[in-house]
């Protein structure tokens, strides 16, 4: 059960990975109230879970102690702050789970601290399957203060959490640890391609790997799960992954950093968001690097 901290926490955006997060805080004995953009997502998710639906941002922050945020970008991020800052106390903590810009969320922080608010940002990794049973990696960024202050609650959603810095530290490092994600997705599927042509076989090449040192997250969790298999469904978007590596090009530049293959990778998950269209899984990326050599992966390959 809650610990009592906070006697009422405003969850916003509970999409893919939001609901199963808000599940977890229900579940955790915390007072819920969720509101979502799409039409009904808020009731349904009282009426099956727990909790209180809410029409309007304002109303799910009236009276909050906490303040969640997982949404698509920092925009959206921005104009819910907008939103909550009227009906908020002084001393309310904004947690912000967001895949974000860690310059516009330092932003936020300085002009939410002025009012006596405060926040972190703690954006998350493990994808829906640990989100459901509250074993995400959570990366924060803020004051030691408010990452103590929001402990509770991020503890019943991940069960690794690491303070990585000051305000953004968080989002910064979730972008890198994508754009090494996407490295080793975009490589593996260019060897199984490799080796297909050759003559392996794509599974036995996935096996070889994972007991090999090419092993990573993409050959051991993605590749027979979701690329082999024809599914592509591992409910994380293709514009997503993009827009997070253009985060993390950024957050390069920023610092002067000179960055020749990250810049490669953005650029080719990038044109593969352009090419395939909104709404694609990011393990479709296969079927772009499928698209330039002109071959398809398949399962039992060898000729």
């Amino acid at each position: 059960m809650s610990d009592g901290t906070f006697s009422r926490v405003a969850f916003i955006g509970i999409g893919n990975m939001g609901w199963p997060m808000a599940a977890r805080l229900v579940g955790a004995g915390f007072h819920v109230a969720v509101y979502d953009v799409a039409p009904g997502h808020a009731g349904k998710f009282a009426a099956e879970v727990g909790g209180e639906a809410a029409a309007s941002v304002a109303e799910a922050a009236k009276d909050a102690d906490a303040v969640i945020t997982i949404l698509p970008t920092s925009k959206h991020v921005a104009e819910v702050v907008a939103q909550v800052r009227p009906v908020l106390a002084k001393g309310a903590l904004i947690v912000d789970m967001t895949s974000g810009v860690p310059t516009v969320t330092k932003g936020l922080a300085v002009s939410l601290e002025a009012d006596g608010m405060m926040m972190i940002d703690a954006p998350v990794s493990g994808g829906v399957a640990r989100a459901k049973t509250g074993e995400l990696a959570i990366m924060t960024g803020g004051s030691p203060a408010a990452v103590k202050r929001a402990m509770p609650l991020l503890r019943a959603m991940g069960t690794t959490i690491t303070e990585v810095g000051a305000i953004g530290a968080g989002q910064a490092m979730k972008a890198l640890n994508n754009l090494v994600s996407a490295g080793g997705f975009l490589i593996g599927v260019e060897a199984l391609l490799i080796g297909q042509r050759f003559g392996l076989d794509a599974e036995k090449m996935v096996d070889v790997l994972n007991a090999s040192t090419g092993t990573n997250n993409s050959t051991q969790k993605k590749f027979k799960q979701f690329v082999l298999s024809r599914e592509f469904n591992s409910n994380f978007g293709l514009d997503l992954l993009a827009k997070d590596l253009g985060i993390a090009l950024e957050v390069a530049h920023d610092g002067g950093v000179a960055v020749p293959f990250s810049s490669l990778c953005r650029e080719l998950w990038s044109a593969a968001a352009t090419s395939l269209g909104k709404g694609h899984d990011h393990t479709e990326m296969a079927k772009f690097s499928e698209t330039l050599a002109g071959l398809t992966l398949e399962a039992n390959s060898a000729s």
